[in-house]
């Protein structure tokens, strides 16, 4: 009988345990929350509680330069029968801001066909500061006969692109791939428009 007296002792301590911890556990969500929120660790809850109804949230681009405008000019040349476009011909964009410009391409041949682009800027300067983070020049494509495609350019522009520059002409030239490369265009359209002015203004 003893034994038995101490066995049900030693149970209940042990049940009294387990309720413990569980009521422990159950109690260190919260804990947890409040710690983090008062000291910083948790960005996300910080962001949660900033912005009723969120889930997340991401912070602002603070290198965009709201205060400049640039004109970004799309020229598509093609070195072969097929049909090469962007789909709008100009942009107005911030320094530092993410666009995204669709170009579309179409295989009018009765035969396959591999192809590629390559960019070219105006004024040059402006290439070393136009960050291209997605290109279809990046790659080569294969065709099927009168296949369409769209591709996409996401670009930023560099903030420490001089304030000089107020526009930029985004030239690609399609070729076929084995076939003869072809040069880029030294002078895009909307370039030599505006050379031919500055010569008639000199005049």
């Amino acid at each position: 009988m003893r034994l038995k007296r101490e066995n049900f002792k030693m149970m209940g301590k042990l049940g009294v345990i387990v309720l413990g911890m569980f009521a422990f556990g159950y109690a260190l969500v919260p804990l947890y929350k409040a710690i983090c929120e008062m000291t910083g660790i948790n960005v996300l809850a910080l962001s949660d509680r900033q912005i009723p109804g969120a889930t997340s949230s991401l912070p602002a681009n603070t290198q965009v330069d709201f205060s400049r405008t640039i004109t970004v000019e799309f020229d598509a040349n093609s070195r072969g029968p097929w049909q090469f476009k962007p789909a709008t011909n100009t942009l107005q964009v911030h320094p530092g801001e993410l666009t995204t410009v669709m170009y579309e391409f179409q295989n009018v041949q009765n035969r396959t066909m591999s192809a590629q682009a390559i960019p070219s800027y105006a004024p040059a300067q402006a290439g070393a500061h136009f960050n291209k983070l997605e290109c279809f020049c990046f790659s080569q494509y294969t065709l099927a006969p009168g296949e369409k495609k769209q591709w996409p350019v996401a670009f930023v522009i560099d903030p420490k692109l001089s304030k000089d520059v107020s526009t930029i002409t985004l030239s690609y030239t399609f070729f076929e791939v084995g076939g003869k490369t072809p040069a880029a265009p030294a002078t895009p359209k909307a370039t030599t428009a505006g050379v031919a002015a500055e010569k008639q203004a000199g005049a």
